[in-house]
């Protein structure tokens, strides 16, 4: 019998409960993948909670990486015994073995494992689309990025360095700071410690940066729109303290006539080929060894529950996987 991770109910972790799941034999268009490592990412904690709305019962995740053991009627692309990895729009990586559709699915190249594959797919897939899209980081350029110890912010820390830019990075704890500067951060800004927008000013002789990565929401948005230069993009692509509240538009004005968006990563790989071209990407800077995939916690997949709670308290650094 296969299992696992079901909610019958939003709230805290404890609502994540180890159950047999069904998995039908795929359908057309289908393949199904046995998972050997499973990505965790904070977007699962909005899904348990409710933040993002879906049917209950449910199912969490929306990375992992495994073998392919069947396949559906048509499936051409992808045969039984390849190693693949996805990342999913629909919530339920978190179990043994699951269905997807073909063309949703990427092979790992050699040289990638399990669990970077795991690990990479929504959080490299991000960080290839902030750097190379929302805003495309040109050599000279300073960022600055918020949790820059977390599985985005390390990837993102490293890419920008690789791109030639000087990467300004946001920590909560020294040893973090000691992190990011190890995986090549120019500047680290210590919060609560330090005042996050005297500090860019003083590191940009006052006149603020091109572009804010802010995975954080709610806590950091206003001191990040602080710290924009004139004609500045504030990509705020996460809520770890919650959603930005209402604002009025005239501020993006007052600041300088900057630029905000939302994005979100399914917008940007909507189509096979898109998939294809930033997996390509991100697969040839991780194996050219430009940006390591630091993976920083492993828990058996049972343990999810856990993985959250440390999540959410911000104990974790890089990239969380669970391992069925």
């Amino acid at each position: 019998m296969t299992h696992g991770i079901l909610i019958r109910s939003t709230g805290g972790p404890d609502v994540l409960e180890w159950a047999p799941i069904d998995v039908a034999p795929p359908s057309a268009g289908e393949v199904r993948i046995r998972h050997t490592a499973v990505g965790v990412n904070f977007i699962d904690v909005y899904d348990r909670t409710g933040l993002y709305p879906m049917p209950l019962p449910g199912r969490l995740g929306r990375e992992a990486a495994g073998l392919v053991e069947a396949v559906g009627p048509g499936v051409r692309s992808l045969k039984v015994g390849d190693r693949v990895a996805y990342t999913s729009t629909v919530p339920g990586s978190y179990a043994e073995a699951r269905n997807m559709p073909a063309d949703r699915v990427v092979r790992l190249p050699e040289g990638i494992s399990d669990e970077q594959g795991a690990a990479m797919m929504l959080k490299g897939l991000t960080a290839q689309y902030l750097l190379r899209r929302t805003y495309r980081v040109k050599r000279g350029d300073t960022i600055l990025v918020h949790a820059a110890a977390g599985g985005v912010g390390l990837i993102l820390v490293q890419w920008a360095k690789r791109l030639g830019a000087r990467v300004i990075a946001v920590v909560g704890s020294a040893a973090k700071a000691e992190l990011v500067r190890r995986y090549g951060a120019d500047e680290v800004v210590l919060t609560p410690d330090e005042d996050l927008v005297a500090r860019v000013r003083a590191l940009t002789g006052g006149e603020g940066v091109p572009v804010v990565y802010d995975s954080v929401g709610k806590d950091t948005f206003q001191a990040s729109l602080d710290c924009l230069r004139r004609l500045g993009v504030m990509v705020t692509y996460g809520n770890a303290s919650g959603p930005v509240p209402p604002f009025a538009a005239l501020e993006l004005s007052r600041r300088g006539s900057l630029f905000l968006t939302r994005p979100t990563l399914f917008h940007y790989i909507a189509t096979r080929a898109e998939l294809q071209k930033s997996a390509r990407e991100l697969f040839d800077v991780v194996a050219r060894g430009h940006v390591e995939l630091v993976v920083g916690q492993r828990y058996p997949l049972k343990e999810a529950a856990q993985a959250h709670r440390d999540l959410e308290s911000r104990r974790t650094v890089g990239s969380t996987v669970l391992i069925p």
